[in-house]
């Protein structure tokens, strides 16, 4: 199964949404690599290419995150930190077995899609709404 970005995913602010679309097309990559199972190099090069993203996407959010002051940036943090680690969990998992496996594929919907979804739906379109309403305070 693919990830899908729709409208639901949308936060307002173009560079993020920009990027998170980008982020759900290297999970899609990733997903396709998995569908053979033989080939275990194929899928760490993906995991590789989609971690790299992971956190030049983050350092971005954070780096808008630090200019807006936005108070939430701490928890923010956090949650990104955990998305980093499940993504070092998918690699050794990788490790460990002879190829993506359906067990590694399950992972990667759980813990990276779900979470990716429910992380945007939520922490990320907090942040673009105190950006909206931090750059447009003489409307309120």
């Amino acid at each position: 199964m693919r990830a899908v970005f729709d409208d639901s995913l949308l936060t307002g602010n173009k560079m993020i949404d920009a990027q998170h679309k980008e982020l759900i097309d290297k999970i899609n990559s990733l997903l396709i690599s998995c569908e053979n199972k033989n080939d275990k190099q194929g899928a760490v090069n993906m995991l590789n290419y989609l971690a790299d993203y992971v956190d030049f996407h983050f350092a971005e959010e954070e780096q808008l995150q630090k200019e807006m002051e936005y108070p939430g940036i701490r928890e923010h943090k956090i949650k990104h930190r955990e998305l980093r680690l499940v993504v070092e969990d998918l690699h050794a998992m990788l490790e460990e077995e002879e190829g993506p496996s359906e067990r590694f594929v399950e992972q990667v919907q759980k813990n990276v899609v779900d979470w990716l979804y429910y992380h945007i739906k939520t922490f990320d379109r907090s942040v673009a709404e105190y950006k909206f309403l931090k750059d447009n305070t003489e409307r309120i």
